[in-house]
């Protein structure tokens, strides 16, 4: 995960992305074909919770993933975007009901996205947060945990608990 080597390199502290994920924003067994319609069902979704428009979510994520994929690997993605007049960082989590094709480095589908909208002007904000989610998505026991929850309220509690020395004590 490319953005690992930035959270250690930083030193980051863990689980910003758990302190801005409500459970109102965790969407389990999304049934979307693409990745587009997927942007497009998330955006509705935060202009429906945060009163973010939809328009403006969905073309920043498209904007910044026609820069490069935002697919990571290993079924996992992390559209992001930086959105001029957002007050705070919002964040989100989709689990597929089926993988969509992302043009991840490895070509494998993805499956599950964490999406991250921070405002515009708060650069290291927003790749703390992005180094923080690729530093969970490298601890095995955690991706299983998260492929293994069936609830929304235990996908927040498992972003809400994880932490970098819960890596070390397996």
């Amino acid at each position: 995960y490319g953005c690992l080597m930035l959270a250690r390199e930083c030193g980051l502290a863990m689980n910003s992305f758990a302190q801005f994920l409500f459970p109102e924003n965790i969407l389990l067994g999304l049934n979307t074909p693409d990745k587009m319609q997927t942007f497009a069902h998330i955006a509705t979704l935060l202009e429906r919770q945060h009163q973010i428009s939809r328009t403006l979510v969905y073309d920043n994520l498209c904007a910044r993933e026609r820069l490069s994929s935002t697919g990571l690997g290993e079924g996992v993605a992390i559209p992001h975007a930086q959105i001029n007049g957002l007050r705070r960082p919002t964040t989100a989590f989709a689990r597929l009901a089926a993988p969509i094709y992302f043009d991840a480095p490895d070509q494998k589908p993805v499956l599950e996205m964490f999406v991250l909208l921070v405002p515009a002007n708060r650069t290291y904000e927003h790749l703390q947060v992005l180094a923080d989610i690729a530093e969970m998505l490298c601890d095995p026991l955690f991706r299983e945990r998260l492929g293994g929850a069936t609830e929304i309220l235990a996908v927040q509690q498992l972003f809400q608990h994880w932490t970098r020395e819960s890596v070390s004590k397996k």
